[in-house]
């Protein structure tokens, strides 16, 4: 199927309806049946289980349970590296903030602040910083963890479109990131604020944090908000802060001045939880 035809697709799908479906069959423990869906899903896309803590098929009651499996101990070991990537998967951009404008693919942009759903003034904290959009892909390892050590300020679950984050959509849906649903979650750090906004998406039937638990459902037709300022939630550099049932992408915004991004990283290249992402500067 040619590209513009999938994207055209993806506006005409009952993008919601296949969501809830996808994410009550996702929780259902349904025995042999939830068996069998998983040992399809690890060999049509060629998941490694030798590298969970379980890898015993067997072992998981829900694909729920699967989808979000830990890892074996050691088998992501941090970097010595002021930033580690978060997440296993793909790059899918990087790079600077043209002051206040996001890149998304080629011919398209979105704005920080329609991305982190606040006003103004506190988008403008990463007017011409940096950014990272990650890509999870079916396969991958879907908990995310702290590239450096937070304090956890806030957190806001803005309700959207569930639009899928493929390559290919990222290319033909103008400003994807910010219209799919989001969970954008902002830290201080010793170099000053840091936030992760994980991305919802089609049959992405729930995103969770360690500290609150599964985000949505429900999803509500207003942007809710938490305010954690005044308690004392703070995470350490590799630490899990949250996870998705089933996959999707997260985006990183640093302020300017703050990182130098691993000369190793390019647009495509798949990268691993706990590699070097980048050196701070000062």
């Amino acid at each position: 199927m040619p590209e513009r035809w999938a994207v055209a697709a993806q506006y005409a799908l009952p993008k919601q309806a296949l969501t809830r479906l996808a994410g009550a069959f996702a929780g259902a423990r349904l025995g042999g049946l939830t068996q069998a869906a998983i040992r399809r899903f690890v060999a049509r896309y060629g998941v490694d289980m030798s590298e969970a803590a379980d890898p015993d098929i067997a072992g998981y009651a829900s694909f729920n349970d699967f989808f979000t499996r830990a890892l074996r101990t050691g088998a992501r070991p941090l970097a010595p590296a002021d930033y580690v990537c978060p997440v296993d998967g793909a790059i899918s951009q990087f790079g600077a903030i043209q002051r206040d404008q996001i890149f998304q693919a080629k011919g398209h942009a979105y704005s920080t602040r329609a991305l982190l759903a606040c006003d103004a003034r506190e988008a403008a904290a990463f007017d011409h910083g940096q950014f990272a959009t990650l890509y999870l892909s079916p396969r991958d390892y879907h908990r995310i963890h702290m590239p450096c050590a937070g304090r956890l300020q806030r957190m806001v679950h803005v309700p959207g479109a569930l639009f899928s984050v493929n390559p290919a959509t990222a290319r033909g849906v103008p400003g994807l990131f910010a219209r799919n649903e989001r969970v954008v979650c902002w830290f201080d750090t010793a170099r000053g604020p840091l936030v992760l906004v994980l991305v919802g998406a089609t049959i992405v039937g729930s995103m969770a944090t360690v500290w609150h638990g599964v985000v949505n459902p429900p999803r509500p037709a207003q942007p809710r908000r938490w305010d954690y300022a005044g308690q004392a939630i703070e995470l350490a550099q590799g630490a899990e802060m949250g996870r998705f049932l089933l996959g999707s992408t997260v985006v990183l915004l640093w302020p300017h001045g703050t990182l130098r991004f691993n000369p190793g990283w390019a647009t495509g290249g798949a990268v691993r939880m706990g590699e070097a992402l980048g050196k701070a500067l000062g």
